[in-house]
Protein backbone atom coordinates (compact mmCIF):
# COMPACT_ATOMS: atom_id res chain seq x y z
CA UNK A 1 0.00 0.00 0.00
CA UNK A 2 1.29 3.42 -0.94
CA UNK A 3 1.27 5.59 2.32
CA UNK A 4 2.90 8.65 0.74
CA UNK A 5 -0.34 10.53 -0.15
CA UNK A 6 -1.72 10.02 3.38
CA UNK A 7 1.52 11.24 5.03
CA UNK A 8 1.57 14.21 2.70
CA UNK A 9 -1.98 15.14 3.65
CA UNK A 10 -1.21 14.72 7.37
CA UNK A 11 1.88 16.92 7.09
CA UNK A 12 -0.10 19.59 5.29
CA UNK A 13 -2.83 19.48 7.93
CA UNK A 14 -0.25 19.70 10.70
CA UNK A 15 1.41 22.67 8.99
CA UNK A 16 -1.90 24.43 8.59
CA UNK A 17 -2.68 23.83 12.30
CA UNK A 18 0.64 25.27 13.39
CA UNK A 19 0.13 28.23 11.09
CA UNK A 20 -3.33 28.80 12.60
CA UNK A 21 -1.92 28.69 16.13
CA UNK A 22 0.77 31.20 15.23
CA UNK A 23 -1.77 33.54 13.64
CA UNK A 24 -4.06 33.28 16.70
CA UNK A 25 -1.17 33.87 19.09
CA UNK A 26 -0.09 36.86 17.06
CA UNK A 27 -3.59 38.29 17.17
CA UNK A 28 -3.82 37.79 20.96
CA UNK A 29 -0.39 39.33 21.46
CA UNK A 30 -1.35 42.26 19.28
CA UNK A 31 -4.45 42.85 21.42
CA UNK A 32 -2.56 42.62 24.77
CA UNK A 33 -1.48 46.13 25.90
CA UNK A 34 2.12 46.71 26.70
CA UNK A 35 2.95 47.01 30.45
CA UNK A 36 2.47 50.60 31.65
CA UNK A 37 4.40 52.35 34.45
CA UNK A 38 2.48 52.60 37.76
CA UNK A 39 1.05 56.10 38.08
CA UNK A 40 1.68 57.96 41.34
CA UNK A 41 -1.37 58.30 43.62
CA UNK A 42 -3.60 61.19 42.72
CA UNK A 43 -3.27 64.33 44.79
CA UNK A 44 -6.05 64.67 47.39
CA UNK A 45 -8.95 66.88 46.45
CA UNK A 46 -11.12 68.92 48.82
CA UNK A 47 -14.32 67.41 50.13
CA UNK A 48 -17.40 69.55 49.52
CA UNK A 49 -18.57 69.11 53.10
CA UNK A 50 -15.23 70.28 54.52
CA UNK A 51 -15.23 73.25 52.18
CA UNK A 52 -18.77 74.23 53.14
CA UNK A 53 -17.94 73.99 56.84
CA UNK A 54 -14.86 76.18 56.43
CA UNK A 55 -16.82 78.89 54.62
CA UNK A 56 -19.60 78.79 57.22
CA UNK A 57 -17.01 78.99 60.01
CA UNK A 58 -15.41 82.01 58.36
CA UNK A 59 -18.77 83.79 58.29
CA UNK A 60 -19.36 82.89 61.95
CA UNK A 61 -16.00 84.34 62.99
CA UNK A 62 -16.66 87.50 60.99
CA UNK A 63 -19.97 87.78 62.86
CA UNK A 64 -17.96 87.72 66.10
CA UNK A 65 -16.28 90.98 65.12
CA UNK A 66 -19.15 92.72 63.38
CA UNK A 67 -21.64 92.87 64.93
CA UNK A 68 -20.68 90.74 67.97
CA UNK A 69 -17.62 92.42 69.44
CA UNK A 70 -18.76 95.86 68.29
CA UNK A 71 -22.03 95.58 70.22
CA UNK A 72 -20.37 93.91 73.22
CA UNK A 73 -17.84 96.72 73.56
CA UNK A 74 -20.24 99.45 72.47
CA UNK A 75 -22.72 98.63 75.20
CA UNK A 76 -19.98 98.82 77.85
CA UNK A 77 -18.90 102.40 77.13
CA UNK A 78 -20.80 105.60 77.84
CA UNK A 79 -23.42 106.88 75.42
CA UNK A 80 -21.15 109.64 74.09
CA UNK A 81 -18.56 107.05 72.95
CA UNK A 82 -20.79 104.30 71.56
CA UNK A 83 -20.36 105.27 67.92
CA UNK A 84 -16.60 105.65 68.28
CA UNK A 85 -16.23 102.04 69.42
CA UNK A 86 -18.45 100.79 66.60
CA UNK A 87 -16.40 102.81 64.12
CA UNK A 88 -13.09 101.49 65.43
CA UNK A 89 -14.13 97.84 65.28
CA UNK A 90 -15.77 98.16 61.87
CA UNK A 91 -12.81 99.92 60.29
CA UNK A 92 -10.25 97.59 61.87
CA UNK A 93 -12.02 94.66 60.21
CA UNK A 94 -11.99 96.50 56.88
CA UNK A 95 -8.35 97.59 57.15
CA UNK A 96 -6.98 94.21 58.20
CA UNK A 97 -8.96 92.39 55.51
CA UNK A 98 -7.23 94.49 52.85
CA UNK A 99 -3.79 94.10 54.45
CA UNK A 100 -4.33 90.34 54.76
CA UNK A 101 -4.86 89.73 51.05
CA UNK A 102 -2.05 92.15 50.09
CA UNK A 103 0.70 90.59 52.21
CA UNK A 104 -0.57 89.37 55.59
CA UNK A 105 -1.49 85.84 54.54
CA UNK A 106 1.86 85.42 52.86
CA UNK A 107 3.81 86.57 55.93
CA UNK A 108 1.81 84.32 58.22
CA UNK A 109 1.41 81.11 56.23
CA UNK A 110 4.22 80.64 53.72
CA UNK A 111 7.80 79.45 54.04
CA UNK A 112 10.10 82.27 55.11
CA UNK A 113 13.59 81.10 54.22
CA UNK A 114 16.28 81.74 56.82
CA UNK A 115 13.76 83.59 59.04
CA UNK A 116 11.13 80.88 58.70
CA UNK A 117 10.92 80.19 62.44
CA UNK A 118 9.57 83.69 63.01
CA UNK A 119 7.99 85.02 59.79
CA UNK A 120 6.83 83.80 56.40
CA UNK A 121 7.89 84.83 52.94
CA UNK A 122 6.45 86.76 50.00
CA UNK A 123 5.38 83.90 47.74
CA UNK A 124 1.69 84.71 48.24
CA UNK A 125 1.89 88.53 48.18
CA UNK A 126 -1.28 89.83 46.48
CA UNK A 127 -2.40 86.17 46.66
CA UNK A 128 0.00 85.48 43.80
CA UNK A 129 -0.37 81.97 42.39
CA UNK A 130 -3.51 81.14 44.38
CA UNK A 131 -6.25 79.62 42.24
CA UNK A 132 -9.55 77.83 42.90
CA UNK A 133 -7.58 74.59 42.51
CA UNK A 134 -4.94 75.50 45.13
CA UNK A 135 -5.23 73.52 48.36
CA UNK A 136 -4.11 73.86 51.96
CA UNK A 137 -3.28 71.03 54.33
CA UNK A 138 -5.40 70.09 57.31
CA UNK A 139 -4.35 68.01 60.33
CA UNK A 140 -5.27 64.71 58.63
CA UNK A 141 -3.29 62.88 55.98
CA UNK A 142 -4.72 63.10 52.44
CA UNK A 143 -7.36 65.65 53.44
CA UNK A 144 -7.10 69.18 52.08
CA UNK A 145 -9.31 72.26 51.75
CA UNK A 146 -9.30 74.97 49.07
CA UNK A 147 -6.59 77.48 49.85
CA UNK A 148 -9.04 80.32 49.28
CA UNK A 149 -11.24 78.89 52.06
CA UNK A 150 -8.27 78.53 54.41
CA UNK A 151 -7.03 82.03 53.61
CA UNK A 152 -10.47 83.55 54.26
CA UNK A 153 -10.86 81.65 57.53
CA UNK A 154 -7.52 82.87 58.84
CA UNK A 155 -8.36 86.40 57.65
CA UNK A 156 -11.24 86.55 60.13
CA UNK A 157 -8.83 85.73 62.97
CA UNK A 158 -6.50 88.49 61.85
CA UNK A 159 -9.46 90.90 61.86
CA UNK A 160 -10.80 90.20 65.34
CA UNK A 161 -7.48 90.11 67.20
CA UNK A 162 -6.54 93.81 66.92
CA UNK A 163 -10.20 94.74 67.37
CA UNK A 164 -10.04 93.15 70.82
CA UNK A 165 -7.26 95.55 71.84
CA UNK A 166 -9.29 98.75 71.54
CA UNK A 167 -11.44 97.84 74.53
CA UNK A 168 -8.51 98.48 76.85
CA UNK A 169 -8.13 102.15 75.95
CA UNK A 170 -11.70 102.89 74.85
CA UNK A 171 -13.08 106.43 75.18
CA UNK A 172 -9.78 108.31 74.89
CA UNK A 173 -7.78 107.43 71.76
CA UNK A 174 -7.70 109.17 68.39
CA UNK A 175 -9.35 107.29 65.57
CA UNK A 176 -6.40 108.04 63.27
CA UNK A 177 -3.99 106.69 65.87
CA UNK A 178 -6.00 103.46 66.12
CA UNK A 179 -5.70 102.86 62.39
CA UNK A 180 -1.96 103.57 62.21
CA UNK A 181 -1.24 101.47 65.31
CA UNK A 182 -3.33 98.53 64.05
CA UNK A 183 -1.63 98.60 60.65
CA UNK A 184 1.78 98.41 62.31
CA UNK A 185 0.66 95.93 64.97
CA UNK A 186 -0.77 93.29 62.68
CA UNK A 187 2.30 93.53 60.45
CA UNK A 188 4.96 93.32 63.16
CA UNK A 189 3.19 91.50 65.99
CA UNK A 190 0.22 89.44 64.79
CA UNK A 191 1.60 87.97 61.56
CA UNK A 192 4.85 86.77 63.18
CA UNK A 193 3.00 85.24 66.16
CA UNK A 194 0.51 83.48 63.88
CA UNK A 195 3.39 82.13 61.79
CA UNK A 196 5.33 81.02 64.86
CA UNK A 197 2.40 79.09 66.35
CA UNK A 198 0.45 77.74 63.37
CA UNK A 199 2.70 77.44 60.32
CA UNK A 200 3.98 73.96 59.39
CA UNK A 201 4.56 71.87 56.28
CA UNK A 202 1.50 69.69 56.91
CA UNK A 203 0.97 65.97 57.63
CA UNK A 204 1.36 64.78 54.04
CA UNK A 205 4.76 66.42 53.63
CA UNK A 206 5.92 64.74 56.85
CA UNK A 207 4.39 61.40 55.84
CA UNK A 208 5.99 61.43 52.38
CA UNK A 209 9.41 62.25 53.82
CA UNK A 210 9.05 59.53 56.46
CA UNK A 211 8.04 56.99 53.78
CA UNK A 212 11.12 57.90 51.74
CA UNK A 213 13.30 57.31 54.80
CA UNK A 214 11.70 53.93 55.46
CA UNK A 215 12.25 52.91 51.82
CA UNK A 216 15.94 53.87 51.77
CA UNK A 217 18.15 50.80 51.40
CA UNK A 218 21.71 51.95 52.00
CA UNK A 219 23.45 54.39 54.32
CA UNK A 220 23.85 57.10 51.69
CA UNK A 221 20.19 56.96 50.72
CA UNK A 222 19.14 56.94 54.38
CA UNK A 223 21.20 60.04 55.08
CA UNK A 224 19.64 61.89 52.16
CA UNK A 225 16.17 60.83 53.25
CA UNK A 226 16.83 61.76 56.89
CA UNK A 227 18.06 65.20 55.87
CA UNK A 228 14.91 65.67 53.80
CA UNK A 229 12.72 64.63 56.75
CA UNK A 230 14.58 66.99 59.08
CA UNK A 231 14.07 69.83 56.59
CA UNK A 232 10.32 69.14 56.46
CA UNK A 233 10.06 69.09 60.25
CA UNK A 234 12.05 72.33 60.43
CA UNK A 235 9.67 73.98 57.95
CA UNK A 236 7.50 75.29 60.78
CA UNK A 237 7.18 78.24 63.11
CA UNK A 238 9.31 78.45 66.24
CA UNK A 239 6.57 77.62 68.75
CA UNK A 240 5.18 74.88 66.52
CA UNK A 241 8.62 73.29 66.44
CA UNK A 242 8.70 73.41 70.24
CA UNK A 243 5.47 71.44 70.28
CA UNK A 244 3.22 74.19 71.66
CA UNK A 245 -0.50 73.40 71.43
CA UNK A 246 -2.92 76.16 70.47
CA UNK A 247 -5.93 74.76 68.69
CA UNK A 248 -7.72 78.02 67.90
CA UNK A 249 -5.80 81.01 69.24
CA UNK A 250 -5.14 81.17 72.99
CA UNK A 251 -1.70 82.62 72.34
CA UNK A 252 -2.15 84.00 68.82
CA UNK A 253 -5.37 85.88 69.56
CA UNK A 254 -6.11 86.32 73.25
CA UNK A 255 -2.79 86.59 75.08
CA UNK A 256 -1.42 88.53 72.12
CA UNK A 257 -4.27 91.09 72.16
CA UNK A 258 -4.66 91.12 75.93
CA UNK A 259 -1.11 92.13 76.76
CA UNK A 260 -1.12 94.70 73.93
CA UNK A 261 -4.27 96.18 75.45
CA UNK A 262 -2.74 96.47 78.91
CA UNK A 263 0.39 98.14 77.55
CA UNK A 264 -1.80 100.59 75.63
CA UNK A 265 -3.93 101.40 78.67
CA UNK A 266 -0.81 102.11 80.73
CA UNK A 267 0.90 104.25 78.08
CA UNK A 268 -2.17 106.25 77.07
CA UNK A 269 -3.23 106.81 80.66
CA UNK A 270 -6.50 106.86 82.52
CA UNK A 271 -9.71 108.40 81.25
CA UNK A 272 -10.55 111.89 82.49
CA UNK A 273 -12.41 111.42 85.78
CA UNK A 274 -11.47 107.77 86.18
CA UNK A 275 -11.79 106.79 89.83
CA UNK A 276 -13.74 109.96 90.67
CA UNK A 277 -16.71 109.76 88.33
CA UNK A 278 -19.12 106.92 87.72
CA UNK A 279 -18.57 105.36 84.28
CA UNK A 280 -21.27 102.69 84.01
CA UNK A 281 -22.05 100.83 80.78
CA UNK A 282 -24.68 102.70 78.82
CA UNK A 283 -26.48 99.60 77.50
CA UNK A 284 -26.04 96.16 79.02
CA UNK A 285 -28.79 95.07 76.66
CA UNK A 286 -26.45 95.64 73.72
CA UNK A 287 -23.60 94.02 75.62
CA UNK A 288 -25.69 90.91 76.20
CA UNK A 289 -26.65 90.77 72.50
CA UNK A 290 -22.98 91.15 71.56
CA UNK A 291 -21.91 88.44 74.01
CA UNK A 292 -24.54 86.07 72.61
CA UNK A 293 -23.32 86.69 69.07
CA UNK A 294 -19.79 86.02 70.27
CA UNK A 295 -20.83 82.71 71.80
CA UNK A 296 -22.59 81.56 68.63
CA UNK A 297 -19.79 82.80 66.39
CA UNK A 298 -17.18 81.09 68.55
CA UNK A 299 -18.35 77.70 67.29
CA UNK A 300 -16.84 78.73 63.96
CA UNK A 301 -13.78 80.06 65.77
CA UNK A 302 -13.03 76.81 67.61
CA UNK A 303 -14.75 74.01 65.70
CA UNK A 304 -13.73 75.60 62.40
CA UNK A 305 -10.10 75.46 63.46
CA UNK A 306 -10.08 71.71 62.86
CA UNK A 307 -10.19 72.66 59.14
CA UNK A 308 -12.51 69.77 58.28
CA UNK A 309 -15.89 68.36 59.31
CA UNK A 310 -15.01 65.35 61.48
CA UNK A 311 -15.30 63.92 64.97
CA UNK A 312 -12.67 66.33 66.29
CA UNK A 313 -14.76 69.18 64.91
CA UNK A 314 -17.71 67.93 66.93
CA UNK A 315 -15.48 67.60 70.02
CA UNK A 316 -14.34 71.22 69.69
CA UNK A 317 -17.97 72.28 69.27
CA UNK A 318 -19.05 70.48 72.45
CA UNK A 319 -16.05 71.74 74.44
CA UNK A 320 -16.86 75.31 73.40
CA UNK A 321 -20.44 74.85 74.56
CA UNK A 322 -19.79 73.37 78.00
CA UNK A 323 -16.76 75.48 78.98
CA UNK A 324 -18.67 78.68 78.23
CA UNK A 325 -21.72 77.64 80.20
CA UNK A 326 -19.59 76.53 83.15
CA UNK A 327 -17.61 79.78 83.16
CA UNK A 328 -20.77 81.92 83.05
CA UNK A 329 -22.13 80.06 86.08
CA UNK A 330 -18.79 80.19 87.87
CA UNK A 331 -18.43 83.97 87.48
CA UNK A 332 -22.03 84.44 88.56
CA UNK A 333 -21.59 82.59 91.86
CA UNK A 334 -18.17 84.08 92.60
CA UNK A 335 -19.50 87.60 92.07
CA UNK A 336 -22.68 86.82 93.97
CA UNK A 337 -20.62 85.71 96.95
CA UNK A 338 -18.25 88.68 96.74
CA UNK A 339 -20.72 91.50 95.99
CA UNK A 340 -24.02 90.17 97.25
CA UNK A 341 -25.89 90.27 93.92
CA UNK A 342 -25.67 88.40 90.63
CA UNK A 343 -25.20 90.71 87.66
CA UNK A 344 -25.81 90.29 83.94
CA UNK A 345 -22.44 91.91 83.29
CA UNK A 346 -20.84 89.19 85.41
CA UNK A 347 -22.64 86.44 83.54
CA UNK A 348 -21.58 87.65 80.10
CA UNK A 349 -18.04 88.39 81.32
CA UNK A 350 -17.80 84.82 82.58
CA UNK A 351 -19.09 83.46 79.28
CA UNK A 352 -16.40 85.36 77.36
CA UNK A 353 -13.75 84.18 79.84
CA UNK A 354 -14.84 80.60 79.24
CA UNK A 355 -14.72 81.05 75.49
CA UNK A 356 -11.22 82.48 75.76
CA UNK A 357 -9.93 79.70 78.02
CA UNK A 358 -11.31 76.83 75.97
CA UNK A 359 -10.01 78.25 72.69
CA UNK A 360 -6.51 76.69 72.83
CA UNK A 361 -7.87 73.47 74.37
CA UNK A 362 -11.03 73.02 72.30
CA UNK A 363 -9.70 70.29 70.00
CA UNK A 364 -7.44 68.65 72.58
CA UNK A 365 -9.39 68.37 75.86
CA UNK A 366 -12.38 66.20 76.63
CA UNK A 367 -15.78 67.65 77.57
CA UNK A 368 -15.28 67.09 81.31
CA UNK A 369 -11.86 68.70 81.17
CA UNK A 370 -13.35 71.68 79.33
CA UNK A 371 -16.08 71.97 81.94
CA UNK A 372 -13.47 72.10 84.72
CA UNK A 373 -11.48 74.67 82.73
CA UNK A 374 -14.58 76.85 82.49
CA UNK A 375 -15.22 76.58 86.21
CA UNK A 376 -11.64 77.57 87.05
CA UNK A 377 -11.06 80.42 84.62
CA UNK A 378 -13.78 82.74 85.91
CA UNK A 379 -12.43 83.10 89.47
CA UNK A 380 -8.99 83.90 88.03
CA UNK A 381 -10.35 86.52 85.62
CA UNK A 382 -12.69 87.98 88.26
CA UNK A 383 -9.73 88.41 90.61
CA UNK A 384 -7.74 90.32 87.98
CA UNK A 385 -10.71 92.42 86.82
CA UNK A 386 -11.51 93.52 90.36
CA UNK A 387 -8.79 93.05 92.97
CA UNK A 388 -5.65 93.38 90.82
CA UNK A 389 -7.06 96.18 88.67
CA UNK A 390 -8.14 98.16 91.74
CA UNK A 391 -4.85 97.51 93.52
CA UNK A 392 -2.70 98.88 90.70
CA UNK A 393 -5.21 101.43 89.43
CA UNK A 394 -4.72 100.93 85.71
CA UNK A 395 -7.63 101.90 83.46
CA UNK A 396 -8.27 98.84 81.31
CA UNK A 397 -11.68 100.19 80.33
CA UNK A 398 -13.33 96.98 79.16
CA UNK A 399 -11.09 94.43 80.95
CA UNK A 400 -9.25 93.22 77.88
CA UNK A 401 -6.25 92.16 79.95
CA UNK A 402 -8.26 90.68 82.81
CA UNK A 403 -10.38 88.48 80.54
CA UNK A 404 -8.46 87.87 77.32
CA UNK A 405 -4.87 87.78 78.52
CA UNK A 406 -5.49 86.10 81.88
CA UNK A 407 -8.11 83.76 80.42
CA UNK A 408 -5.78 82.95 77.53
CA UNK A 409 -2.95 82.10 79.92
CA UNK A 410 -5.18 79.83 82.00
CA UNK A 411 -6.37 78.11 78.83
CA UNK A 412 -2.93 77.78 77.25
CA UNK A 413 -1.36 76.20 80.31
CA UNK A 414 -4.49 74.15 81.00
CA UNK A 415 -4.28 72.71 77.49
CA UNK A 416 -0.98 71.07 78.41
CA UNK A 417 -2.79 69.26 81.22
CA UNK A 418 -6.16 68.49 79.67
CA UNK A 419 -4.75 67.01 76.46
CA UNK A 420 -3.74 63.99 78.58
CA UNK A 421 -5.56 60.85 77.36
CA UNK A 422 -6.08 59.67 80.95
CA UNK A 423 -7.96 62.92 81.64
CA UNK A 424 -10.21 62.50 78.63
CA UNK A 425 -8.02 64.41 76.18
CA UNK A 426 -7.07 63.29 72.70
CA UNK A 427 -3.32 63.08 73.37
CA UNK A 428 -0.56 64.11 70.99
CA UNK A 429 -0.27 63.06 67.34
CA UNK A 430 2.83 61.60 65.72
CA UNK A 431 2.89 61.61 61.92
CA UNK A 432 6.11 59.58 61.57
CA UNK A 433 5.41 56.36 63.51
CA UNK A 434 3.19 55.13 60.67
CA UNK A 435 4.07 57.33 57.69
CA UNK A 436 0.93 58.55 55.99
CA UNK A 437 -1.26 58.32 59.08
CA UNK A 438 -1.48 60.04 62.44
CA UNK A 439 -0.63 57.90 65.46
CA UNK A 440 -0.64 58.54 69.22
CA UNK A 441 2.47 60.43 70.22
CA UNK A 442 4.47 60.34 73.43
CA UNK A 443 2.93 62.58 76.10
CA UNK A 444 4.50 63.68 79.38
CA UNK A 445 2.42 66.21 81.28
CA UNK A 446 5.32 68.09 82.90
CA UNK A 447 7.08 68.41 79.55
CA UNK A 448 3.99 69.65 77.74
CA UNK A 449 3.10 72.14 80.46
CA UNK A 450 6.61 73.58 80.27
CA UNK A 451 6.28 73.92 76.50
CA UNK A 452 2.96 75.70 76.98
CA UNK A 453 4.52 78.04 79.53
CA UNK A 454 7.33 78.89 77.10
CA UNK A 455 4.73 79.75 74.44
CA UNK A 456 2.91 82.02 76.90
CA UNK A 457 6.10 83.85 77.91
CA UNK A 458 7.21 84.18 74.29
CA UNK A 459 3.87 85.73 73.31
CA UNK A 460 3.84 88.08 76.30
CA UNK A 461 7.34 89.28 75.50
CA UNK A 462 6.89 89.63 71.73
CA UNK A 463 3.57 91.41 71.95
CA UNK A 464 4.22 93.36 75.15
CA UNK A 465 7.58 94.81 74.15
CA UNK A 466 6.69 95.19 70.48
CA UNK A 467 3.40 96.93 71.27
CA UNK A 468 5.12 99.36 73.66
CA UNK A 469 7.52 100.39 70.89
CA UNK A 470 4.69 100.87 68.40
CA UNK A 471 2.57 102.92 70.83
CA UNK A 472 5.57 105.16 71.48
CA UNK A 473 6.27 105.68 67.78
CA UNK A 474 2.65 106.53 67.01
CA UNK A 475 2.51 108.90 69.98
CA UNK A 476 5.70 110.67 68.89
CA UNK A 477 4.52 111.11 65.30
CA UNK A 478 0.81 111.92 65.58
CA UNK A 479 -0.24 111.54 69.20
CA UNK A 480 -2.32 108.75 70.68
CA UNK A 481 -4.80 110.59 72.83
CA UNK A 482 -7.51 113.12 72.09
CA UNK A 483 -7.52 116.48 73.90
CA UNK A 484 -9.23 116.58 77.29
CA UNK A 485 -12.05 118.78 76.02
CA UNK A 486 -12.69 116.35 73.19
CA UNK A 487 -12.70 113.46 75.63
CA UNK A 488 -15.22 115.20 77.88
CA UNK A 489 -17.44 115.95 74.90
CA UNK A 490 -17.24 112.35 73.77
CA UNK A 491 -15.47 110.76 70.83
CA UNK A 492 -18.67 110.34 68.84
CA UNK A 493 -18.88 114.06 68.19
CA UNK A 494 -15.24 115.12 68.54
CA UNK A 495 -13.80 112.37 66.33
CA UNK A 496 -16.67 111.48 64.00
CA UNK A 497 -19.04 114.45 63.99
CA UNK A 498 -22.08 112.35 64.68
CA UNK A 499 -23.88 110.63 67.54
CA UNK A 500 -24.90 107.06 68.15
CA UNK A 501 -28.29 108.27 69.31
CA UNK A 502 -30.30 111.35 68.32
CA UNK A 503 -33.33 111.84 70.54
Amino acid sequence: MNLLPKLTHRRAALGLGILALLVTAGAVYAQTPAPQPVAPPAAPTPDKGDTAWMLISSALVLMMSIPGLALFYGGLVRTKNMLSVLSQVFMIVSLVSVVWVLYGYSLAFTEGGSANAFIGGLSRVFLKGMTPESTAATFSNNIVVPEFAYMAFQMTFACITPALIVGAFAERIKFSAVLVFVLAWVTLIYFPIAHSVWYWAGPDAIGDAAKALAAATDDAAKKVAQDALDAVNANAGYLFQLGALDFAGGTVVHINAGIAGLVGALMIGKRVGYGREAMPPHSLTMTMIGASLLWVGWFGFNAGSNLEASGTTALAFVNTFVATAAAAMSWLFVEWAAKGKPSLLGMVSGAVAGLVAVTPASGYAGPMGSLVLGLLVSPACFFFCSTVKNKFGYDDALDVFGIHCVGGIVGAIGTGVLVAPYLGGVGLTDYMVKPGAGSPGEYVMATQVMIQLKAVLYTLAWSGIGSAILYKLVDMTMGLRVAKDSEREGLDVSEHGERAYNY
